[in-house]
């Protein structure tokens, strides 16, 4: 390993928020399974693992249903494609999940879904909010730009966390991913908003879009900062057959997985005390994916109770790894714990796991 990647490794683990862009873009550079590389996943799970701990929070993600208004030319449930089936989980549906998950050893839920903006919609995610929060569970919500009173209403029906990805923090870019009636604006402005509403915040990006380079990556994480998130969630670029965007020739899905992993040893390293989460991008890569995104220095994983039904039928992504559903969660859990108990991982059972990071500059116990 060189003495610079060295002296900039030794910088970011040694103290939070210390990297400039040119930094950052170095380590992004990094040649896969390289001296260099390797250093840096090390490097940062030795943060997390001080910071943290040894240890991976859990939620269950119930992906409460595919329609969507949005139009993202990337994605497999846009609103245009008309190849595949709908669905829409009722309020009482999505508490059933919830109950599932709370049975299985879960403290935290995702209710996540496609972008919609009504009246209806609102009213029942309040209602199964109220009904979940009989529960006292961690409620995270990701379900895209809404006005401010409709996330003040889901945040006093009972939702405590609000995952929103910015996707690319290059307006330009993602000007290029969307139709225009989509706005970059007004996605950022969101998460202003959710932090005002009290919300712990988490947002993140897609790594090695078309048109993407190690710099624009930088000001991803860049923009982590300014925008002071509590939770990151970041994945690989994976294209979708019916998606108009093609996939960026130049990097083969090894490449893909190891500048994910890169993007999440180096945020680790600038931002020491957030929630990162091994996504299941991840694992549609590899088998070992989400183990290897939390030796990169993630702490959170997100297994997926959604009945396969309609798993099936939520695919954002080509490859996206199947849920057991529900019924399946407990042993699926146990089966999760025991992978991650190899790496000397504790998978968090019946523990909310927040953000540190929020709990730090709020004072709160949530």
């Amino acid at each position: 390993m060189d003495n610079k990647t060295a002296d900039i490794i030794a910088a970011g683990e040694s103290r939070a928020r210390s990297l400039d862009e040119e930094s950052l873009a170095w380590l992004l550079s990094l040649e896969d399974s390289s001296d260099g590389e390797n250093e840096l996943f090390e490097a940062a799970y030795r943060v997390k693992c001080a910071v943290i701990g040894k240890k991976v929070s859990i939620r269950a993600l119930i992906e409460a249903g595919n329609a969507c208004a949005k139009d993202c030319r990337y994605c497999g449930i846009r609103k245009s494609n008309a190849r595949i089936e709908r669905y829409t989980m009722s309020a009482e549906e999505i508490y059933l999940a919830a109950v599932a998950a709370k049975e299985a050893g879960y403290a935290s839920i995702v209710i996540q879904a496609g972008e919609i903006e009504s009246p209806a919609h609102t009213a029942k995610i309040e209602e199964a909010l109220k009904a979940v929060s009989a529960l006292d569970m961690g409620v995270t919500l990701s379900l895209g730009e809404q006005e401010e009173e409709v996330y003040r209403r889901w945040r006093e029906a009972g939702a405590t966390r609000y995952l929103l990805r910015i996707e690319t923090s290059d307006p330009r870019l993602y000007a290029r991913l969307h139709p225009a009636d989509h706005s970059w604006q007004r996605r950022a402005g969101c998460l202003g908003i959710l932090s005002r509403l009290g919300y712990q915040v988490g947002t993140g990006v897609m790594c090695a879009l078309p048109g993407q380079d190690a710099h624009s990556l930088a000001r991803d994480i860049l923009f982590y900062v300014k925008a002071d998130a509590d939770m990151i969630g970041m994945g690989p670029y994976i294209p979708h057959h019916d998606a108009p965007v093609p996939e960026a020739p130049a990097f083969s899905p090894d490449a893909r997985l190891h500048l994910a992993l890169r993007m999440i040893a180096a945020t680790r390293l600038m931002l020491h005390d957030v929630n990162i989460a091994s996504t299941t991008a991840l694992e549609a890569l590899s088998p070992d994916g989400r183990e290897r995104g939390i030796l990169a220095g993630a702490n959170v994983i997100m297994p997926n109770i959604t009945d396969s039904a309609s798993s099936s039928k939520y695919r954002l992504y080509d490859g996206k790894p199947f849920s057991k559903g529900a019924a399946g969660a407990a042993e699926s859990l146990k089966c999760i714990a025991r992978r991650f108990a190899r790496l000397g991982e504790k998978v968090l059972f019946n523990e909310r796991g927040d953000s540190l990071h929020y709990a730090k500059k709020s004072g709160s116990n949530q």
